[in-house]
Formats: C-alpha cells, structure tokens, sequence
C-alpha cells in the first residue's frame, strides 16, 4: 500500500501510535502533518522531514489554528489521546473536560477543517478516528476515559454518513492496550495487567505498529469501500 505524493495530517504524532503511524507513512511514501504537545517531538519529527506544530489540543482555539496550519493535505488520522486513571465516585470534573477536550473535541475540530478543505477543493478523502476498546467495554478507573472514547464514535459515525457523500471516508479503530507510554503508566500493576491479558486471546497487548497497519490500509485506497467501520484490534479481546 503506498501513499506516494500523499500529505497526511496526524495528531498525536510525537509518540506511541502516532509516531509508529508517522514513521510508516513516511516509509510508503507520505508527506506527514505531524500534530504534537511537545516541544522535543517537535524537533525529532522535523528531522524526519515533516511539517511539524507544536499545539495544546485541550485549547480549541488553539486547535483549530493548527488544523488549519497543517493544509492542504489528503487525509487524516486523529490519533492523540490523553487519559487520566480516577475511580468513577472520584472523576473530577476538571478531568472529565479535559479529556473530552483532547479525545473528542479537538478530533471533532481537526476534522472539521480538513474535510471542509477537502470539500472545497473537489478532492476525495480519508479519515482514521483511533479510539479504544474502553468505548466498548467499561474498564475501571477510566470512567472520562471510556465516556470520551464512546463520544469519539458517536463522531465518527455522523462523519461517515455526512462526508461520505464529498468523497471523504471515516473509519474508526479500537486498539487494545497498545504499549504506548501512556499505557505503560496505566497498566503498570502486574496484576492489573494480568487480568486484561487473561482476556486477550493471543495472549499480549499490542504494540503501536500492529495499530499503525491497520491505519495505513483504512487511508488506502485498498480500502475504498470500507466507510463507518468500529474496528477493533484487540487480539480477540472483544470476543473473549
């Protein structure tokens, strides 16, 4: 699957899912629009060759400022993510909005600007939403988390009815704990980790390239008829 003489706009692009996506994208041929909080993965992805931009996506305006600094481009993968581990009777509201800030809203907006991008130019388009297995399945002390991922589906199922028509397909995908640094932090406890290894069938969590697949063959055109998709990739998790 090649995507030579592609721009693709990733978020969350400094690290875990988004880097592995980046790093492929560039070996198919892409061009990346790389989205990241950090000034460091601002420099290391430059280096790479992307155009990169340093943005806060818990700010909407802020966010929609960089979206539109990352046009033009052909296709978009709304990879960032945040998360933040509380009990649901200790959720806190300052936590609950941000993490829908970042994992809903900040898609929502990204996505906005892109597609209206791509409407106006007469192009086709793609767009890959990576949510979580929590959208399905209620995990402890992820309570904003699992709210802010399912609302991240809710999007996504409205963009692929709505840009379908302008020629822009929207998928979602579902990774299970997937080795990211942020993963890592969650499911540091031995025995907390067994208990969602116990449920996987192949019997390990994924690591960020197994997701970065997954995205490039949604972006393809090996994917043309593929529109409105929750895809989990979950080793099984989700029939275990």
């Amino acid at each position: 699957m090649s995507l030579q003489g592609k721009t693709v706009i990733v978020t969350g692009a400094g690290k875990g899912i988004g880097r592995s996506t980046v790093d492929l994208l560039i070996s198919r041929g892409a061009t990346v629009a790389a989205l990241t909080r950090s000034a460091d993965d601002v420099r290391e992805l430059k280096e790479l060759g992307c155009r990169a931009i340093q943005v806060d996506l818990s700010d909407a305006k802020a966010t929609r400022e960089a979206a539109r600094a990352s046009l033009p481009a052909d296709l978009l993968v709304n990879c960032a993510g945040t998360t933040e581990l509380q009990p649901f009777l200790e959720t806190t509201v300052e936590a609950f909005d941000h993490l829908y800030a970042v994992n809903t809203r900040a898609p929502m907006i990204v996505a906005q600007e892109y597609a209206r991008f791509i409407i106006d130019t007469g192009r086709k388009g793609a767009i890959v939403n990576v949510s979580s297995v929590a959208s399905f399945v209620g995990i402890p002390d992820h309570a904003a988390y699992c709210a802010s991922k399912s609302g991240l589906d809710g999007l996504t199922r409205v963009m692929a009815k709505e840009l379908a028509p302008h020629g822009i397909r929207t998928n979602g995908i579902h990774p299970t704990v997937t080795l990211t640094p942020m993963a890592v932090k969650a499911w540091s406890d031995p025995e907390k980790a067994a208990g969602m290894l116990g449920r996987i069938p192949v019997g390990r969590f994924a690591d960020p390239i197994d997701i970065a697949e997954i995205i490039l063959f949604l972006l393809s055109d090996e994917a043309a008829m593929v529109n409105g998709i929750s895809m989990p990739v979950d080793g099984g998790y989700m029939v275990a």
